[in-house]
């Protein structure tokens, strides 16, 4: 029987392109065409709504993830505004384009981990440095001062989830801009979190790793309930690293993993599986959440990922089958120099293994099997 089982697997390994497409309906109504990126400053906003009138809207992307973070005029909390930041006017541009194209916009504020970046605080520890899990690492004097590995095991610095007045601030945040993006989910982030329970938290010290993260995750994932909207969350903190062989960045090696079974399942997990199609979609799926595969800068990655997606829904029954939520592409880079790389104005980055390659080869993939499913 399990030799059977096998020859099953293997053949279904084997089905071509057009099979995938034959045996999927077309159902983009009901999947996430997904783009994440950070949010223009207002220098660069004309160019990227024209990017969403030319770009995403003909590729039939439904979705615009928005890394706003501390890039929004905050009226409840001016002092955690960005330099140039994007004024009330400026957003509503983009949600006008992205409502004359029927794009829902799900804006991101990095919660828990993301505090820094390389040696620089960002807003929310520098004015707040009492929320600080670690304020003992002190951060390099320069980019330069900055390496990987270090002794403090410094990547990113996160903020204490058991002090007692961050959710009020970071709150209001998620409010503001719920409001502002007209949004009905948000994503707060959660990815590479190395900082959590550390022994000398007067906190958290001594706490179980998954139960803290998973109190964190139900912890906003109700806030935003109560106001009817969803959340979004990287899932690499809810994988085991080590037991997949996946390691510490796209996987967990802190413990943290065992929070899958601790957190609601109505948070929608965005996957992100970048070097190698890890086939990890089909674990949260599992798990019974909704799973959003995340491509970066590797079209071959992107393309296979693509089909995977297609496969997995045409193969599971109905209550899996809308487990496999969708597909994002992500960018890393500031938006205006994605734009760049885009329209191949800056010529080093326009390579085959780029975020603007994975992107065309990737909603290629996704037109060429909606098309030929339509005309089977």
């Amino acid at each position: 029987m399990k030799r059977f089982s096998y020859i099953l697997l293997f053949l279904a390994s084997l089905f071509s392109t057009k099979l995938i497409a034959q045996q999927t309906q077309p159902d983009s109504n009901y999947v996430v065409r997904g783009f994440a990126i950070a949010a223009p400053k207002p220098s660069g906003l004309d160019d990227f709504i024209k990017f969403i009138n030319e770009e995403l809207a003909p590729r039939k992307i439904n979705t615009l993830i928005l890394r706003v973070d501390f890039n929004y005029s905050y009226k409840s909390h001016p002092e955690l505004r960005d330099s140039a930041s994007l004024t009330k006017g400026d957003v509503k541009k983009i949600v006008e384009a992205c409502k004359k194209n029927n794009i829902a916009i799900i804006p991101q504020i990095n919660l828990l981990g993301h505090q820094s970046w390389a040696h620089k605080l960002n807003k929310l520890l520098e004015k707040y440095p009492e929320f600080d899990e670690t304020p003992w690492v002190k951060m390099p004097a320069t980019a330069a001062e900055y390496k990987w590995p270090n002794p403090d095991n410094l990547y990113c610095k996160s903020y204490c989830p058991l002090h007692p007045g961050v959710h009020k601030v970071v709150f209001d945040l998620v409010d503001e801009a719920m409001e502002v993006f007209e949004a009905n989910a948000f994503h707060a982030g959660m990815d590479e979190v190395f900082y959590l329970a550390d022994d000398k938290c007067p906190r958290c010290s001594g706490r179980d790793k998954a139960v803290i993260f998973a109190n964190e995750v139900q912890l906003i994932r109700d806030h935003l309930a109560e106001k009817g909207k969803e959340l979004w969350i990287w899932g690499d903190r809810l994988i085991d690293g080590r037991a997949t062989g996946i390691g510490m960045w796209a996987a967990s090696y802190n413990d943290t993993y065992r929070a899958v079974d601790m957190i609601p399942r109505d948070v929608v997990i965005c996957d992100w599986q970048y070097d190698r199609d890890n086939q990890t979609a089909v674990y949260f799926a599992l798990k019974g959440y909704r799973v959003v595969t995340c491509a970066w800068n590797r079209p071959e990655v992107a393309v296979s990922q693509v089909e995977d997606l297609y496969r997995s829904r045409s193969l599971s029954v109905t209550p899996m089958r809308g487990r496999f939520y969708g597909i994002a592409e992500t960018v890393w880079s500031p938006s205006v120099q994605f734009l760049k790389e885009y329209y191949n104005k800056d010529a080093s980055q326009s390579k085959q293994n780029s975020q603007s390659s994975a992107f065309r080869a990737l909603f290629n993939k996704m037109g060429e099997l909606d098309q030929l499913a339509v005309t089977k």
